[in-house]
């Protein structure tokens, strides 16, 4: 009987899973979403344990709607949000804290100080990472510098601290594993990617404990077997990426050059640089791809903080759609905006402006203005934002990039896939999978397991849906990004903190 792998896809509002059978195609899914916390502005957190409790039970849900044979199952791919961060009690497993989302903002004056006393090219070149709230460094050292007690208990040895992949092993290993990949450990603003180790100096700098901080493993190799009620004991967890690395893994971009863009929660491209660590001069990242069979390979990445985001907040804070599915039809209602742009700087402005003080803007609104026009600014708004990243990416790579590979939620919308291929002026290429970000996971497992050879197999199964071919005039798409960059420059430096 044919092996499967359970890929565990755990994101900012949701938790997924899905079976994949060897052909990578899926079997089961299930899905469950959580609560999003805002105890004040520019502050994100989630339950951890929530976070848990959802991902077990989606896991346990797709298993069932299998129907696998007993020992079909072959191990578990684990993906997810990846600059969240948790610290959690060793004894009990208990968090001591809501988890600080990869979104919040509340460090960002810590990352203002330490700039300013001149530390960021030394975070920048050991790290691959600007000084910037996203990352979990400065979210660690807010939890042990704000929960009580929890300083001097790290220093005893007493705390764990975690992205969500970890978080995940810990609890699904009955807490025997504490244990990261490299291509998550590179978002921390702790780890060394050219020594792939935890750095002495930037954990001083912090004043992190190493006694807290996780293992380091490669993305495809058995780090642990599940120990959980409600999930078969035993199972070999044997993929680990942070989502981003995990997408442009189940992308088929193996080889340098290649490149992919995930429309989440956030938006986020990601070029294939091969085994050497890339040097931005446009303010993107370098960061770990993934590392297998003693392998590493690294990726230039540019980051959009607010991108489906977008439109779950015109959903839930205005209630102008009762659904997310519902923009694209309210969108295409308009032939345009009416030249109104919408900037969701809602949690700060990423790559590559790297702006933590910015704030959503709205311009352009006149007594013409609907529903239907903001709805479509927000989907321009996406592709805006990615277009402004290719843009940097293909300065940093010098050379031209033949077609854009996308993935996530919203690459399900035509209207916004077009739109982006107008502005790009190259083909958008939509994969026949659409969800691969749990394949990349499931990918990296199933090569630990021997369900899959090598790179080679799994580019074969990768496959097109659709070709969005640019239709726009260059000169109509450099208006629309002029106006654009107008709108952008209205959005900066506006909150305090």
């Amino acid at each position: 009987m044919s092996p499967v792998i359970l890929a565990l896809d755990q994101g900012t509002t949701s938790s997924r899973a899905i079976v994949f059978d060897r052909t990578g195609r899926a079997l089961a899914t299930a899905q469950q979403e959580f609560r999003q916390i805002f105890p004040q502005p520019g502050w994100v957190e989630h339950d951890a344990e929530e976070i848990f409790a959802t991902q077990r039970d989606t896991a346990a849900q797709a298993l069932a709607a299998a129907a696998l044979a007993p020992g079909q199952l072959a191990g578990i791919g684990i993906t997810n949000q990846r600059e969240t961060t948790v610290v959690w009690e060793r004894a009990s497993g208990k968090p001591i804290a809501n988890a600080i989302v990869w979104q919040d903002r509340r460090t960002a004056s810590a990352c203002d100080a330490l700039r300013a006393a001149g530390h960021e090219p030394r975070f920048r070149a050991r790290t691959g990472l600007v000084l910037d709230a996203y990352f979990s460094g400065t979210k660690l050292a807010w939890l042990l510098d704000n929960v009580p007690g929890a300083r001097a208990r790290a220093e005893r040895g007493e705390l764990a601290f975690g992205t969500v992949d970890s978080w995940l092993t810990w609890k699904l290993s009955g807490g025997s594993a504490h244990v990261t990949d490299v291509s998550n450990a590179s978002r921390t603003l702790l780890f060394n990617i050219h020594t792939l180790d935890w750095d002495e100096e930037l954990l001083a700098l912090l004043r992190v404990p190493r006694s807290v901080l996780p293992q380091v493993a490669s993305s495809s190799e058995a780090v642990a077997t599940t120990r959980v009620p409600g999930l078969p004991a035993g199972t070999p967890i044997a993929g680990m990426a942070g989502d981003q690395q995990a997408a442009l893994f189940g992308q088929a971009c193996h080889s340098p050059g290649l490149a992919k863009n995930t429309y989440g929660t956030g938006c986020f491209l990601l070029m294939n640089t091969g085994q050497e660590v890339p040097d931005s001069a446009n303010q993107l990242l370098s960061t770990v791809a993934w590392r297998r069979s003693g392998h590493t390979h690294y990726a230039l990445e540019g980051s959009v903080f607010i991108a489906g985001a977008a439109v779950q907040w015109l959903r839930d804070g205005l209630g102008i759609i009762g659904s997310a599915a519902e923009v694209e039809a309210l969108a295409a209602s308009v032939p345009d905006t009416g030249d109104v742009r919408f900037v969701p700087a809602l949690t700060g402005l990423g790559a590559p402006h790297w702006d933590p003080h910015a704030r959503g803007t709205i311009v352009g609104i006149t007594r013409g203005t609907t529903r239907a026009h903001l709805a479509r600014a927000a989907l321009e708004a996406i592709a805006f934002q990615s277009a402004e990243l290719l843009d940097a990416m293909q300065k940093d790579a010098a050379t031209p990039l033949a077609e854009l590979r996308v993935d996530g939620g919203a690459s399900a919308n035509g209207l916004l896939m077009q739109f982006q291929a107008d502005i790009l002026g190259v083909p958008v290429v939509r994969p026949k999978v659409t969800e691969t970000t749990a394949l990349g996971a499931a990918y990296l497992a199933g090569l630990a397991t021997g369900v899959w050879r090598d790179e080679a197999e799994i580019a074969s199964l990768w496959a097109k849906d659709r070709v969005f071919e640019p239709r726009m005039s260059r000169d109509e798409a450099a208006s629309r990004m002029t106006r654009w960059h107008r709108a952008v420059e209205r959005s900066r430096g506006w909150a305090s903190d």
